[in-house]
């Protein structure tokens, strides 16, 4: 993974001695003389950590470090100094500094020091996916040939690096598969970063995935890396890859043919490692067909292509899928353990699912949240075909407006927070957004946004 250090520091032979070793290292390396070009520097590239020297003239050290941390606070900033004292370091300590060293400089305690930062920014996104991997259970459950398929297959294309297109229908299993040829690659140790463009407005999903520059559009108040970025040296996971704009289709393409990207409003091209995998429930054949899909993208995306059986395909795994469910259901909710008796699965077998994976654990949490006794019996299992069922999917398990919901969720907060950054004046909002005011009224009265602040 390609690191880019930033130094900032007004002496000419510090920059060039520091550049030196950190470029024998592999690292990329930017500089900046001031406080203020850093700053600027900082706002135009993002760099991962940041060199800063304390005595500098103008602004200093520790006034630039307390700017970048307000405007930038997740930024790791080692400071430098040639006049330190314990009250300074103590200072820069509390602006948020992860080291302090002091002039002359030891190369190697900067190269450890460097080392040491970059390493606790790596464990913080560990740290992430472990909670995200506790939260979501992505184990391949199923012993039916079907899915012992689908394993073998993940086996063979896990260890290389090319595009994968998944494709199944909602709830079977597709982000599944993702993670678990990423838990099987080499690139396990990196982030696994996923991305639902049908949740995401059409606007606002090339600026989701390939991050944006201050200004490239009314309301890009500051520069925003994205998907890409946050997935460098392991797995983006594009789901419903259908759902892209064509302009954003093509940006893709680019990226999975020279591995390069640009920002929104950008004009620098920005390396990244990222392996991408797709899924789809639509037939991206007939969108190709209709100009509504890049035919390039497509067979870029179709070298290996894999497919998520559908529940009622593999009714045989249903006692194991029940059985983790419940198992997951207990060790998020806490309580007695009940268990789901052989009458109980045959019953959950005589049925289509057509929501797939994602109803069956929404009918096996309320089938445990309503049943009081500690074994379920087939009785305590609701009739799942005909109205019966569709009552419960309705209910219980929107699978359908799922998407909708999602989208909405998305549109609702993101009106929000732009009318928090306007002090809440809706002609000003609507302008910024690109939104007819009337239109704006109408969402924030459908949303039920209170404006009376």
């Amino acid at each position: 993974m390609n690191h880019t250090i930033l130094i900032i520091d007004d002496e000419k032979d510090i920059r060039s001695a520091l550049t030196g070793i950190l470029e024998d290292e592999g690292y990329q390396v930017l500089c900046a003389e001031s406080g203020a070009e850093g700053i600027e520097c900082v706002r135009q590239e993002l760099p991962d950590l940041i060199l800063l020297d304390i005595w500098m003239p103008g602004m200093d050290g520790l006034e630039t470090l307390g700017k970048i941390k307000v405007q930038f606070p997740q930024s790791t900033v080692i400071m430098i100094s040639g006049h330190g004292t314990i009250e300074t370091a103590v200072r820069a300590t509390k602006l948020g500094a992860f080291d302090f060293i002091e002039k002359p400089l030891s190369l190697e305690k900067v190269l450890i020091s460097v080392a040491n930062a970059l390493q606790l920014q790596e464990l913080r996104v560990e740290n992430a996916e472990l909670k995200r991997s506790a939260s979501n259970d992505y184990e391949l459950i199923g012993e039916a040939s079907e899915i012992s398929s689908v394993r073998g297959q993940i086996i063979r294309v896990a260890p290389t690096s090319v595009p994968v297109l998944i494709r199944g229908e909602n709830g079977s299993g597709k982000e599944l598969i993702a993670y678990s040829i990423h838990c099987n690659s080499p690139r396990k140790e990196r982030p696994f970063v996923s991305v639902l463009c049908s949740a995401i407005p059409e606007e606002l999903i090339e600026s989701e995935l390939f991050g944006h520059e201050k200004g490239a559009f009314i309301g890009a108040l500051s520069h925003k890396k994205g998907r890409l970025d946050q997935a460098d040296g392991g797995t983006l996971f594009i789901d419903e890859i259908g759902e892209l704009p064509l302009k954003t289709q093509i940006k893709v393409l680019s990226f999975l043919q020279d591995g390069f990207f640009e920002r929104v409003g950008g004009i620098r091209k920005i390396p990244v490692d990222v392996r991408i995998i797709a899924a789809t429930t639509k037939l991206l054949e007939q969108a190709v067909d209709n100009g509504t899909f890049s035919r390039d993208l497509y067979y870029q995306l179709s070298t290996i292509p894999l497919r998520a059986p559908a529940l009622r395909e593999r009714l045989e795994d249903i006692g194991l899928l029940v059985q983790n469910y419940v198992a997951q259901f207990f060790r998020k909710e806490g309580g007695e353990a009940k268990a789901f008796l052989p009458e109980a699965i045959d019953k959950l077998q005589h049925y289509s699912w057509p929501g797939n994976l994602k109803e069956l654990k929404n009918v096996v949490e309320r089938i445990l949240i309503v049943t009081s006794g500690r074994a379920i019996t087939a009785d305590d299992v609701p009739n799942l075909s005909g109205d019966s069922a569709h009552s419960l999917s309705q209910e219980g398990a929107p699978l359908r407006s799922a998407i909708r919901e999602a989208r909405e969720d998305f549109e609702r907060e993101f009106i929000i927070q732009k009318l928090e950054e306007n002090d809440w004046n809706i002609s000003r909002t609507a302008e910024l957004i690109e939104l007819e005011r009337s239109n704006l009224h109408r969402k924030i009265k459908s949303y039920g946004i209170d404006v009376r602040r």
